[in-house]
Order: structure tokens, then sequence, then C-alpha cells
């Protein structure tokens, strides 16, 4: 039989191709890893991109499903310099009155402030957030039986509603507004079917796990990944962009951890009609743009809860949160957009002594081009006045910018595609074993696979076992 000089080749060093390289090459494959930049790591870089001694995580920056992936919670990172800094709250929102809402560690704590809708939260929250460890590899992964049916029937049947739905549960603007910005991470207007996921998920990890950063930037995660995996005996090459299979040494498969534009410019050829069909139709959802600040001082926001939360969502109320996400999807630009905002130098030292650093970016139009600057900065300076003075220096990217940036963010979307009710457990294909195409010998494990987006592996994970159970 002839020999290969691979089993595996891993197109892609995100968290996603790092989780299936160290899959396949801890159940005894040799595996080669590819990356086109020169750094490995995909979503998670960090680079002083404003000014000297200002370290910014140059895509995603807070990683509570981090640590609740039960594939991270596997391997040994630790031991390769991996450690997190969490502050005191989780996250906060602030209100227009001068109040916040904060996600706190405690369910309890976070309830007490939620006030007469402290109960409903609970209820919706604490089930998911104390059987996590049962519904993880059921939520998490491809359509399937799940190993606890009525534990995921009862997630389910709050989840697979819209955000819009479950904000008719709260009666106070502190918890309608908490939740929206929970939910407003899944990119998609708040009234698509399924939103709620999103919400439920961060929330409860944040809960369980918190929602911390790495000590050092991002970076440090896909650090500790490839250390390990260079430990098990597996090969990095970066630089090495990939535009054809013929680029690449013999192997047994390929794996893939792009989304369906690039795969098919890349092995397009070797897939039936139907299947090139499906992936041609596979949506993308809406762009972000970014800002890394490097500040004078610590974010003066008005609500004091907010100085004590990496992670902070400014966008106002429930009902302001949801139009700027339905404008962002309908291809408009919002004038008071829904921020992500995190300051990690509260609790990780990213910056010179006495100084910070700020991290924000908006939801735009796929392919945008519109410089949000000025909205974004109002945005924060809306709910905590004197910001502006602070900023010593700024580093923009808008929508197309980010494609560029990493490929796989297509027209600047963050999540791999629209996570919606279409697309959220039918990404790319409508298929039991999705990480499979339709090729002999081509997989695909990026955020277009289940279960999406998000700094976990698990779409790696899944991607390799089906490969190994194929293959070997």
């Amino acid at each position: 039989m002839a020999t290969t000089d691979y089993d595996v080749i891993v197109v892609g060093s995100g968290p996603n191709g790092l989780a299936a390289a160290i899959t396949l090459q801890r159940s005894g494959a040799r595996v080669l890893m590819v990356e086109s930049r020169p750094q490995i790591g995909g979503g998670m870089r960090t680079s002083e991109v404003t000014l000297p001694g200002f370290l910014h995580d140059i895509c995603s920056a807070v990683h509570p499903m981090a640590m609740g992936s039960p594939f991270f919670a596997q391997l040994p990172l630790e031991q390769f310099g991996l450690r997190f800094a969490w502050s005191e709250y989780e996250a906060a929102h602030p209100l227009d009155n001068g109040k916040a809402a904060v996600l706190a560690r405690s369910i309890q704590d976070t309830a007490l402030g939620l006030g007469a809708d402290g109960g409903a939260y609970t209820q919706l929250i604490k089930p998911v957030a104390d059987h996590w460890n049962e519904i993880a590899s059921d939520a998490l992964g491809p359509f399937s039986f799940p190993n606890h049916p009525l534990l995921m029937a009862r997630f389910g049947w709050n989840a697979l509603r819209s955000a819009s739905m479950v904000a008719k549960r709260f009666v106070t603007p502190e918890a309608r507004a908490l939740w929206a910005g929970m939910a407003a991470h899944s990119i998609q207007p708040l009234t698509n079917i399924a939103s709620a996921a999103i919400g439920m998920v961060l929330s409860a990890a944040g809960h369980r796990f918190g929602w911390p950063v790495p000590v050092g930037g991002s970076q440090a995660i896909g650090n500790a990944l490839a250390a390990y995996f260079r430990q098990l005996g597996g090969e990095i090459q970066t630089g090495f962009h990939v535009t054809s299979l013929e680029q690449l040494p013999s192997h047994k498969a390929v794996v893939f951890d792009l989304t369906p534009k690039q795969l098919l410019q890349i092995a397009g050829d070797r897939f039936p009609a139907g299947y090139r069909r499906q992936l041609e139709k596979y949506r993308y959802g809406p762009g972000v743009f970014k800002i890394d600040f490097a500040l004078d001082g610590p974010v003066p926001f008005t609500a004091p809860e907010c100085r004590k939360a990496i992670t902070v969502h400014l966008g106002g109320t429930f009902e302001e949160i949801a139009l700027s996400e339905q404008l962002a999807a309908s291809g408009k630009h919002s004038e008071a957009p829904f921020v992500l905002f995190s300051q990690q130098s509260i609790a990780d030292k990213r910056a010179p002594d006495g100084k910070h650093t700020g991290w924000a970016y908006c939801h735009v139009p796929n392919g945008s081009t519109k410089d949000m600057t000025e909205i974004i900065e109002k945005q924060i300076e809306r709910f905590a006045p004197g910001f502006r003075d602070l900023i010593l220096a700024r580093h923009t990217m808008n929508a197309v910018e980010m494609e560029n940036y990493n490929p796989n963010y297509v027209g600047g979307d963050i999540n791999g595609g629209i996570s919606d009710l279409g697309q959220l457990y039918t990404r790319p294909t409508l298929s039991l074993t999705p990480y499979r195409t339709a090729a002999t010998g081509i997989y695909i494990c990026s955020s277009a696979t289940p279960p999406g987006g998000g700094v976990h592996g698990l779409c790696g994970y899944h991607a390799a076992n089906v490969v190994l159970k194929d293959i070997f």
C-alpha cells in the first residue's frame, strides 16, 4: 500500500483547526497543520496595533465558552502557560438613569439586582447552569438524539424561541436590557426563532465559569493549543496559503477550518453539483466594525458596576438593541448601535502603568465599509462621559477589512454564518454528519459547522471524530 506524507492535513489554525489537529494527533494520526498567516490563532490573536506596550485582542476577547467547552476541559493547557483573569462582575449593562444590570457569577446576586424579575431570570437560566455538564455535549454538537432528552427538552423549550418572545417574561428595564445584550451576541434580529439560545448559553456559562480573559491576550489560548499539539508530535507550517489541493503534501484526509466560500474556492471542483449548490446557498450574517483603543486611564462609566466588569454591553433598552440588530440584518446602519465593549486591562495588565485598553465593536450590514468610529464613541460616551478625552490612539477595521484580516469573516461576519433556525444545526448543509463533505477525504471543521461561532474548539473536535471513524 502506498504511504502518504501525512495522515491528515488541517488547513487553518483557528480554535477549531487546532482542536481537530489535537484530537487527531492524540488518536495516533500523523497531522500537519498549515496556516496562511505568519502567526497561528485565527480569531485568537493579540497585537500592539495602537501604541507600543498596549496589547489588543484583534478578534475574540472574552472567553466564557473556552471555560465551558467540554473539549478544552480535557486538555492540560495550564501546563503550557494558559491562565485566565476574572473581574468582579462577568458583564454589566448600563442604562441612561445611571443604574446598571449585572451578570454576576452568582445567580442569586444577579437575580437580586433584577428586582421583580429575579424569579423569572432564575427560572430561565438556573436549570441550564445547574445541568451544564449534561446539556453541553448535546447543545454544543451536531443534531442527534440527546443523551439527556428531558433536560434538553426543557432547554429547547426556551432556547428555540425568539429573544423577543423570552423578553416578555421580564417587566423591569434592567432585566430586559440585560437579556437583550446577552441575546444580541447571536448577531441576528432578536425576533428570529432560536435567537434566545445564545443568550441562555452565555448567561449560564457566566454563572458556571465566569466571563474571563486569557492572561496576556487571546493569543495565549492559540499558543497553548499549538504547544500541546507540537508536544504530541504534530507539525505546523505558517505562511502556507492554500489555494488548491494540489499544493498539499500527500494525505489520507484534509480538514478545512474554513467557511463554505473558501472551501468552494479551493476544492469546489471535487464536489458533485448538488453539494456545491448547497454550499453556494450558505448564508452569512451581519458584519462588525471594530475599534481598539489605547486609553490614558480607566473608562469613567457613570454606573460604578460597569467599572468592575471586563465586558460592558452598551445600547440602552431592549427596544433600542432590538432595533439596532434589526437594522444591521436589513442592510442599514444604526445611529445608536448595540456596542460590545471590553476593558480587559482592569483584570489583566495589557498597557503601561496607569494606562488601559479598550475593545469595541458594533454590528453592521454584511460587507459594510462605513466608518462607525464616531457613532461607537458617541455610544460609549453616552454611558461614560469623558471617555473621548482618554483616547491616546485607536485602530479601526470595517467589515471588509475584517474579512481581509481573516477570510473566514466573510463580509465581516465573525460567526462564520448566521445562526438562525435555518442554520443553527444545518450548517453548512442539512446532514447528520455536516463535517463530512460530498468528496471522499475532504472535511470541514470551521464555525460554519455545529455548534457555530465561539472559541470552544467543538466544531473541530466533532469533525475530527468523524474523520477518525471514516479513515481510521
